[in-house]
């Protein structure tokens, strides 16, 4: 049976009719909505921004954490916990020297975002080069395992039990956003042949269920002469992304989808032009979270709308409470002193309640739900 949502637009009492502008003056605006940005919305008018809470009672509020405060481990299955749930897990992972051994993921495909440094990456389809900026799916199942020369700093961002797709891009078509022509992948390159030629024993780190098992092989198993097929790894840097801009509406961040998964979504901030509409607001606008946890991973620049939020940080804004603009931030709702945004951030929201990992936890700045209404700064 088909079905559809309870609709009938309606404007009430003082309000514009078209949301994220024109809003009544010194008023601020709240959206209501279904399906993250997807589905039905309603914009609530206030006098006041609805963070103004004077105190916070209970587990849920918004939490940010600073990764950077985290050290090094030699493998991915070493690395930090920091937020999960059943659909998707998130590490932190700096890695200072060389992997010894390969590895593999049998819980579901793998998204390397690349926050510091650069890495030889070897698997089973080839060699690939990666450095800051850079995400690198790899599918389930595939061996890896990296060559670094200095440290590199790693989200490791897991589809548990899934896999990664891309977004629809609708009535902008598939060159939106990024063409897929620009997805790169690995090559059996001569530094690929020059490791399948190393000898003596190897071993393969299998996660499965969080559980680690070891295979020996007394060669090197990643030794492919050749494939073909259209399942790969790929790699894309933000610095290739192209965002979705409006000069007269101030877009969702659902615009900046990058990766879908089952139960969530992988989106990418990068700089652009600020709406120039004079009645167009030109920061997030507050918003409930209804369906979805949100998290942010500040990877560089000046996050405008935050404080005291620095690269290598992570925000939770659960389902159930209202966020949007620090206090700084929303002074600027109309009128910004740059032409353009200089972020580069990658979002994830999570239709499951997400859990906090104990080595997250370790790094929490614990006072962030007053930052809203204070000076309060990370300790």
């Amino acid at each position: 049976m088909s079905h559809k949502w309870i609709y009938r637009p309606v404007v009430e009492g003082l309000a514009s009719r078209q949301a994220h502008a024109d809003l009544p003056a010194g008023h601020v605006e709240r959206e209501l909505g279904k399906e993250g940005f997807f589905g039905p919305a309603t914009h609530m008018i206030h006098p006041r921004p609805p963070t103004g809470w004077t105190n916070w009672e209970g587990p849920l509020r918004p939490r940010a954490f600073d990764l950077a405060r985290l050290g090094a481990s030699d493998s991915p299955w070493d690395a930090h916990d920091i937020l999960h749930n059943d659909k998707l897990r998130t590490r932190w992972w700096v890695c200072a020297r060389s992997m010894e051994a390969l590895v593999r993921n049998a819980d579901g495909d793998e998204l390397l975002f690349v926050h510091a440094g650069s890495a030889e990456l070897f698997c089973d389809y080839g060699h690939l080069t990666i450095a800051a900026g850079d995400y690198v799916m790899l599918p389930r199942g595939t061996m890896w395992r990296i060559e670094v020369a200095a440290s590199v700093a790693l989200l490791l961002i897991e589809a548990t039990g899934s896999h990664y797709q891309l977004p629809d891009k609708g009535m902008v078509g598939e060159h939106a956003i990024f063409d897929p022509a620009m997805l790169d992948y690995p090559r059996l390159d001569d530094a690929f042949r020059a490791q399948a030629a190393t000898g003596g024993e190897w071993r393969v780190r299998i996660k499965r269920r969080q559980q680690i098992s070891t295979v020996t092989y007394p060669y090197n198993p990643l030794d492919a002469v050749g494939w073909h097929g259209t399942l790969l790894p790929v790699r894309i840097n933000v610095r290739d992304i192209r965002p979705l801009m409006s000069h007269r509406y101030h877009l969702p961040p659902s615009a900046h989808t990058t990766f879908v998964s089952q139960r969530f979504v992988v989106c990418t901030f990068v700089p652009r032009p600020f709406e120039t509409d004079p009645g167009a607001i030109k920061v997030p606008f507050f918003h409930n979270n209804d369906d979805f946890d949100e998290v942010i991973f500040y990877h560089a620049g000046d996050f405008f709308s935050r404080d005291n939020i620095h690269p290598g940080m992570v925000t939770l804004h659960p389902c159930g409470f209202t966020h949007g603009p620090h206090p700084k931030a929303l002074g600027k709702m109309l009128t910004q002193t740059r032409a353009a945004t200089d972020e580069y951030a990658v979002m994830i929201d999570a239709r499951d309640a997400l859990d906090v990992g104990a080595d997250a936890s370790g790094v929490e700045w614990a006072d962030y739900h007053r930052s809203w209404n204070s000076t309060e700064t990370p300790a």
